[in-house]
C-alpha cells in the first residue's frame, strides 16, 4: 500500500512539473538559459513578497495570456 502512495506522489509530482514547464512554453521563454528563468523567478518571488499591486498587475497579465488560449 505505502509503494501504491508512493507511486501516485510521484506521479502527482510529474504532472506539476509537466504543467509548469508548459508555463515557460506559453511565455515564451522555451529557449532561455535555466540560470536566466531561475533568477527570473527567483527576482519576481521577491518582488511579490507583501506587494499585493504587483501581485494583481502579474495575476491580471496571466489571466489575459490564459484567455487568449483559443487564438
Amino acid at each position: 500500500m505505502a509503494r501504491t502512495m508512493t507511486s501516485d506522489a510521484r506521479k502527482k509530482d510529474t504532472r506539476e512539473k509537466i504543467e509548469l514547464g508548459g508555463l515557460i512554453v506559453k511565455a515564451g521563454l522555451r529557449y532561455e538559459k535555466r540560470a536566466l528563468l531561475l533568477g527570473a523567478l527567483i527576482d519576481i518571488a521577491r518582488r511579490i513578497e507583501g506587494n499585493e499591486d504587483e501581485r494583481s498587475r502579474l495575476t491580471a497579465i496571466g489571466v489575459e495570456a490564459f484567455g487568449n488560449d483559443d487564438q
